[in-house]
């Protein structure tokens, strides 16, 4: 039991952080108690029981996100990831809503069959691409602040779905990335990845247009609504990221073989909590 745990890769729940803190900063108020529900529900049940899906039809022998050396995988995972869908789906219910609830069901069946090997839509590029920035973007953070208790009208706002859609870009430009590092073994497996289809080379480039892309929508729509301190709230705790990721496309560059695990797992270490920082700090201040 305690490999299958380890397969169900919690604390990888650290990575997919700033889209549920960017949901929450850009609200003008929120339950508190319930947005902790959701935090927990989410981040410790929804995003395990995926990751664990994923790996019971995978069967990766070399590095995934989070595990250097992932344990072999047993039938006690799929048993595991099904109690996890389980107090996923009924702390939905019982401490948040029929809403969230729905929300939280949809996004497990997604995520099922992004993986399941009669469907696996892992093997198609675009869609799967298009699966995971959706639901993992701005699906993801309107279901933070349905759960976190704001009204439709208040999510609706141009605004607002502007916001959705740059989480969705930020996805765009970390979830190949994630990828890259896997190529010889989703090519084994016949998963024809984003990440594999562009190369190596392409991945970096792809990513850093889909990542300027989102940075500079979120920049212009904080200048419009008069959110100017945000700005440099987010440039400054971002420089980071843009530091890690320029180096390391050169390096890569200059030996393929530095697009590995550790440089991966590096980078989107430095990214999830650049980003988890500096939503959190607008956060704070707006309250």
């Amino acid at each position: 039991m305690a490999d299958a745990l380890k397969l169900m890769r919690i604390p990888f729940s650290v990575y997919l952080m700033p889209v549920y803190w960017f949901a929450l900063s850009v609200l003008p108020d929120f339950d508190v108690a319930k947005a902790i529900y959701v935090f927990i529900i989410i981040h410790l049940f929804v995003y395990p029981a995926s990751n664990g899906y994923n790996s019971f039809y995978d069967k990766d022998e070399s590095s995934i996100g989070g595990l250097k050396h992932p344990p072999k995988v047993t039938r006690k995972l799929l048993w595991l990831v099904l109690l996890f869908d389980f107090l996923a789906i009924m702390g939905s219910f019982v401490l948040v809503s029929l809403e969230f609830t729905s929300g939280i069901f949809i996004y497990l069946l997604v995520s099922k069959a992004y993986s399941y090997d009669k469907i696996r839509l892992k093997k198609y590029p675009l869609v799967s691409t298009l699966v995971v920035i959706l639901f993992q973007g701005a699906f993801t953070f309107i279901m933070v602040q349905v759960g976190a208790g704001t009204l439709p009208a208040q999510i609706m706002t141009t605004t607002n779905l502007l916001f959705a859609l740059v989480s969705t870009l930020f996805l765009c430009g970390s979830y190949p990335l994630t990828q890259i590092y896997q190529h010889h073994e989703d090519a084994q497996r016949g998963d024809r990845t984003l990440s594999l289809a562009l190369g190596i080379t392409g991945t970096f480039a792809f990513s850093a247009f889909s990542l300027l892309l989102g940075a500079g929508l979120l920049l212009w729509n904080y200048l419009v609504t008069n959110q100017i301190i945000n700005i440099f709230i987010f440039l400054a705790c971002t420089a980071p990221v843009v530091y890690i990721f320029s180096t390391w496309f050169w390096q890569v560059r200059k030996d393929h073989t530095l697009a590995n695990f550790d440089n991966t797992m590096r980078m989107n270490k430095v990214s999830s909590l650049s980003m988890s920082a500096a939503f959190i700090l607008i956060l704070l201040l707006t309250r």
